[in-house]
């Protein structure tokens, strides 16, 4: 029988007399290689402790001596978990909501099964902010996508009329509705893709911002298709942010085929683009909304399918279940999730920061017009395309910054996204540019 100790908390939990305090990013590094999946590559030689405020991280370093098994030094959070941490890490409201429904309150953990009175406050709250009808809970950020995949093919046999087993999804080129087999179903990513088919049919894939492409699809399958399910901006494939124009048009291909737009919000909701939803941006209102990451502030995984009474309307008891999606706990964290979003104004402060950093970003491409290809964003989700040179590494850069004090990661090798909390200070945009023009000069 294996034999089990756990004891202590912080840097004094000890798993079978191995202390968190005493190991050094290298080993961290050494136990999630061993023991891990190696479905992810983090950056190499930091390890994130704790928080000092809503922006900046405590990580360890190797240290440069051999009497430390590390050192501690700032980080400036420019990535906020993909978007989950809008409002901030440990966001005061939210941590002080969930100590006091704990402790005070006595929040009971309890399943759908049994009505909660918490759940009246999160769909007060959610329908309130999204202007939708219903919302559905959910847990992670891909069982947004997936609802409405799901939903949109009942809604496709028992409203618009199509023959059972026959609906068809429309999702776009360059997507990322997660890793689930619906969401890698609709992606053209290979590296989701490759060994894990047979995949779900019924999809059909068009180029994103080309409406041309997308009416000649309505145009020859409309009769089967349920809906187009895609995201206002495309964020892991670069931040890609679709013309003026496009959006309004997809609209009315959409109710001119009554087909249901289904938009995946869920890194770009939450004020994250300078309006509390991207879709505000384009003066479009979908039929259904998914959204996650923020929707838990940060402190629980939360997400939601909002949308028409008649299109939601289409789920039973038992046709869509998750014994966490809507549990106490997480309806509170998320009614305060939005309380933070409206008092604290985080889509203005987006529209705000969004635009000091996208300036720096235009003074540092006009600096080096031979390394900067493209900038790119919307309020606070932002990213710089490099050329494609093997000398402009967008990992490399990535490690430069963590050298100077700035969290961000690289996507599509020249690509670097730059996504902070909506909290941040102006001083703190200054110090990440800075860390940029530095870097990219270095290259």
């Amino acid at each position: 029988m294996t034999q089990l100790s756990i004891h202590g908390y912080g840097d004094d939990l000890t798993i079978n007399g191995i202390r968190l305090g005493d190991l050094s990013p290298a080993d961290h590094e050494s136990i999630e290689k061993e023991k891990g999946g190696r479905n992810y590559n983090p950056l190499e030689n930091v390890v994130v402790s704790h928080v000092k405020d809503s922006s900046t991280l405590i990580c360890r370093k190797p240290s440069s001596d051999e009497t430390r098994a590390y050192i501690e030094e700032e980080l400036i959070d420019g990535l906020c978990c993909y978007s989950a941490v809008n409002q901030g890490q440990l966001n005061q409201t939210i941590v002080d909501a969930v100590v006091h429904h704990l402790t005070v309150d006595k929040l009971p953990t309890v399943p759908r099964s049994i009505r909660h009175k918490y759940m009246a406050a999160f769909l007060l709250a959610v329908t309130g902010i999204t202007g939708m009808d219903r919302v559905v809970p959910k847990v992670a950020g891909v069982e947004a996508p997936d609802l409405m995949f799901k939903i949109a093919r009942r809604w496709g046999y028992r409203v618009k009329g199509i023959p059972q087993n026959e609906a068809i999804i429309v999702a776009a080129n360059g997507n990322f509705h997660g890793r689930s087999m619906t969401a890698i179903s609709m992606s053209d990513d290979p590296d989701s893709r490759n060994d894990f088919g047979p995949f779900v049919p019924g999809i059909e894939m068009v180029p994103f911002n080309d409406i041309d492409a997308l009416k000649t699809l309505f145009e020859q399958k409309g009769d089967k298709i349920a809906a187009f399910l895609v995201e206002p901006i495309q964020g892991e494939a670069g931040v890609i942010v679709p013309d003026d124009t496009y959006f309004p048009q997809v609209a009315e291909l959409c109710k001119k085929h009554n087909i249901l737009l289904a938009m995946d919000e869920v890194q770009t909701g939450f004020g994250r683009t300078g309006a509390n939803f991207a879709h505000q941006l384009f003066n479009v209102k979908p039929d259904l909304l998914g959204c996650g990451k923020a929707a838990g502030g940060g402190i629980l995984p939360v997400s939601f399918v909002a949308g028409r009474d008649d299109v939601v309307g289409v789920l039973t008891p038992g046709s869509e279940g998750s014994t966490f999606g809507g549990y106490p706990l997480a309806a509170v964290v998320s009614v305060y999730a939005i309380k933070v979003l409206v008092d604290q104004k985080l889509a203005e402060n987006a529209r705000t920061r969004g635009a000091q950093l996208m300036q720096h970003f235009e003074d540092i491409k006009s600096e080096f017009p031979d390394k900067i290809k493209e900038i790119r964003g919307r309020g606070l989700l932002t990213a710089f395309e490099m050329f494609d040179a093997p000398y402009l590494d967008g990992h490399k850069v990535s490690l430069g910054l963590l050298k100077n004090g700035v969290y961000a990661k690289e996507t599509h090798h020249s690509t670097v996204r730059l996504a902070p909390a909506l909290t941040i200070q102006a001083w703190q945009i200054d110090n990440i540019a800075e860390a940029i023009r530095g870097v990219v000069k270095e290259l």
